[in-house]
């Protein structure tokens, strides 16, 4: 019976604590680190394209939603609630600024320059100006109206988003270049 389990083979479990006691050599430690800088690279492309999309897709209706104010003035109902409140150029003129908010995010998503978080800020603070001018005339209206809370705040969202994603495959990166210093020599151990 002792042979038995002797010559038992080992589980799954006892094959991978075998295989974590042998030290990787440095170019299996390279190889390792060179295959998650390639799948970082990836997955940083693939989240900015589908963030860059989102914003894209926001600018698109944007874009109708100003044709649709030139054309047809307070015919859009979020835009109808300020008939009595303002100007009918003036959520034109603040459509546009949702565009280029937009567009700047997008343009600092999908830049390779070391500048691109200028993008990202800047559309921020256009975001920011938006913001602003609609909560101005939706506290001027005679009821709050929570139907239209993205106005002010879908912009300031997006721009924010990216900075956060930007940040978070940043933070991805530095974790695997801390990985790179953290490589031993095999044959020192």
């Amino acid at each position: 019976m002792s042979l038995w389990w002797r010559r038992r083979p080992l589980c799954r479990d006892q094959l991978d604590e075998a295989d974590d006691n042998v030290p990787l050599d440095s170019q299996e430690q390279e190889e390792m680190i060179r295959s998650f800088e390639k799948k970082h690279a990836q997955q940083s492309l693939l989240w900015r394209r589908i963030f860059a999309g989102f914003l894209i897709v926001y600018a698109v209706f944007m874009i109708y939603s100003i044709y649709q104010q030139a054309s047809f003035p307070w015919e859009l109902r979020y835009h109808a609630y300020f008939m009595e409140e303002m100007h009918p150029n003036l959520p034109i003129i603040s459509d546009l600024l949702a565009v280029v908010a937009c567009l700047l995010a997008v343009k600092g998503l999908l830049q390779n320059s070391s500048l691109y978080k200028k993008y990202f800020w800047y559309s921020t603070y256009v975001s920011i100006l938006i913001s602003v001018f609609w909560i101005y005339y939706m506290f001027r209206l005679p009821r709050f109206r929570m139907d239209i809370i993205w106005l002010p705040f879908a912009p300031l969202c997006g721009a924010a988003l990216c900075l956060y994603v930007d940040h978070l495959l940043l933070q991805s990166l530095e974790d695997i270049t801390k990985l790179r210093g953290y490589m031993y020599n095999y044959k020192s151990l």
